[in-house]
């Protein structure tokens, strides 16, 4: 009962920085105006699901200035490797967010870097918006979501390192954050592993799957605080993560897998062709799709809900008045936030149980009548 009380407690307190944020950047966005409209607000959302090369805390409203941390920007450009800070961007006299590195005109627009062409010191749009005198350039930039991702990946090892070492010392029971763990893996084996793989197989495949379930586990938790990651919203990274599931099912097929999906027994001879061009199919293009397109609109589709209750303090200001707009905003948020993190574990509960339901079907020996 304590931990649950500590839990709300805690939730609420990331609802009201993110509600003190947001309202900070409603008064002074980017261009010092208020965001106070629908499309506004939109747009300042759409700007949040992005991914960053910096981390935006918030805005002060006196001065305008904005409090924030840069990351390293690594950039390839026609002159070469280019690295520097992300603070090192400032906005020129037309506005244009600029970054001079010797004879490299550099401009971000809309969270990409383009290089601007020899000569030219401004951005040149066509009627669609797009630029026709830059070009864009390879980013290995440490990204917020990059950042993210490195940081999940450090708690797992610090968190995987200690039960380790625990398991070595002869520790029966787990401690510390390792009692966390430790059930988590167990369910990982025992309700996802061993029933979708099999009794034989399953270790092999235990690595990869306690790896993407965790991953995406905390990337998700961590998307909840008030940094704003959106990492399991990116398209890449949920394409990555399927592709590297397609890869280790279709390497690790069984020979009657193969015999099955391109030379389907018990079927006309007519159709096995058609039917072996449809198992591909499945197995290259729409099961990899389905994993990947169900993380990244569930998660992206989270983080809009909540965003858009808390701008209901806005939008809802003049028929309410201020503080009733905003104790809705904070009930409403904190009701969606606590579902969100159901669906954190979710999402990494279906992906990792798709995997390993995918992976099942490639290994599966075949019984032969």
């Amino acid at each position: 009962m304590m931990v649950a009380k500590k839990s709300i407690k805690f939730i609420a307190v990331l609802i009201l920085c993110s509600i003190t944020a947001f309202a900070s950047d409603e008064k002074n966005n980017h261009k010092g105006n208020k965001i106070d409209s629908p499309t506004e607000i939109k747009e300042y959302i759409k700007h949040h699901l992005k991914d960053s090369h910096d981390f935006h805390l918030f805005t002060n409203n006196e001065t305008g200035t904005h409090v924030s941390f840069s990351l390293p920007v690594i950039v390839w450009t026609n002159n070469g490797l280019k690295t520097f800070m992300s603070s090192a961007f400032h906005h020129d006299d037309n506005g244009e967010v600029i970054v001079d590195q010797g004879d490299t005109r550099l401009v971000k627009l809309h969270s990409k870097i383009y290089e601007l062409d020899n000569g030219a010191s401004t951005v040149s749009f066509d009627e669609h918006h797009h630029p026709t005198n830059a070009h864009k350039v390879l980013d290995f930039s440490i990204t917020k979501s990059v950042f993210g991702m490195l940081l999940a990946g450090l708690l797992m090892l610090l968190g995987f390192g200690a039960l380790a070492r625990g398991y070595k010392k002869g520790k029966v029971i787990p401690t510390g954050f390792s009692r966390v763990l430790e059930p988590l893996v167990l369910y990982v084996r025992d309700e996802i592993a061993r029933p979708n793989i099999g009794e034989k197989k399953y270790k092999k495949f235990m690595s990869f799957l306690l790896t993407v379930f965790f991953f995406i586990w905390i990337l998700n938790l961590l998307g909840l605080t008030p940094l704003g990651f959106n990492v399991t919203g990116q398209i890449a990274v949920t394409v990555c993560l399927a592709l590297f599931t397609m890869v280790i099912y279709m390497f690790s097929g069984s020979k009657d897998f193969w015999a099955h999906t391109l030379w389907m027994p018990g079927v006309p001879v007519i159709l096995r062709p058609i039917l072996a061009l449809i198992e591909l199919v499945g197995f290259i293009v729409i099961k990899p799709f389905s994993l990947l397109v169900r993380l990244f609109a569930n998660m992206t589709a989270g983080h809009f809900v909540v965003m858009s209750l808390i701008a209901l303090m806005i939008t809802m200001k003049e028929a309410f008045g201020p503080v009733a707009s905003t104790g809705m905003s904070l009930v409403l948020a904190l009701f969606i936030s606590v579902i969100e993190i159901l669906v954190a574990f979710l999402q990494a509960f279906i992906f990792t149980m798709l995997s390993s339901l995918f992976i099942g079907m490639a290994v599966e020996e075949h019984d032969h009548h």
